[in-house]
């Protein structure tokens, strides 16, 4: 089943609001299949503009520069993903069930769940995985906090914390847990697929042995 979803982000973000034009939908969707491609520290708007038969000017009319388009797309994703836990966790009681309901949604993007049909989850969740700690690895991150451009992944990971309470409510480090599950979900599968002796996952063809595995962590670190 495919639902539409449309995700509003901090207006500090962009200059101008790509959701709204044709243009500024293909900027953002080129640009990230672009960032993909070459990564993030070879992507500029130069090549964009190539890419998207524009000029560097207009791209620059709707972003700031390219690590606010960067910052753009991961917002995205983890607004869009505290929305799909949200609606995975509907009508579960059981904590420990939620919390592996939670960590599936973390590590295997889906492919046609939820679309606003020019971001699609797997090519922003790849972003995400090579990408996404540039978005505070920064000299500006303490700026960037004021401005509330990192709410959308603290928001996911309060509401991850929340769950980790459920199970277990005296765990003295939900927040501090919440976010390195969020981290080593992403972390061991770049592990596996590119530096694969920092992992016991390197033969898998698929995640199901890193869902196992930070399963055990979380549930083990839980246990009462």
């Amino acid at each position: 089943m495919e639902l539409s979803l449309r995700i509003t982000l901090n207006e500090k973000l962009y200059l101008k609001n790509p959701e709204e034009s044709i243009l500024g939908r293909k900027i953002v969707t080129d640009g990230l299949k672009l960032i993909n491609t070459l990564g993030f520290e070879d992507f500029t708007f130069k090549k964009l503009a190539q890419a998207i038969e524009t000029t560097e000017a207009t791209i620059y009319r709707y972003f700031e520069n390219k690590h606010r388009l960067l910052v753009y797309l991961v917002n995205w994703y983890w607004t869009y993903l505290e929305y799909k836990v949200m609606i995975q966790l509907t009508n579960i009681t059981d904590a420990k069930e939620k919390i592996k309901r939670i960590i599936s949604a973390l590590v295997i993007p889906a492919s046609n769940d939820f679309s606003n049909q020019y971001i699609g989850e797997k090519e922003v969740f790849d972003l995400v995985m090579y990408e996404g700690s540039k978005s505070y690895l920064t000299r500006s991150v303490a700026n960037n906090n004021k401005d509330q451009l990192f709410k959308p992944y603290k928001d996911l990971c309060a509401r991850i914390s929340l769950v980790i309470t459920e199970v277990n409510p005296k765990y003295k480090y939900p927040h501090s847990l919440a976010s390195t599950l969020v981290e080593m979900s992403h972390a061991q599968k770049f592990f596996r697929l590119n530096l694969p002796s920092l992992t016991d996952f390197a033969k898998d063809k698929n995640d199901k042995s890193i869902v196992a595995f930070l399963e055990h962590m979380v549930l083990e670190t839980l246990k009462k």
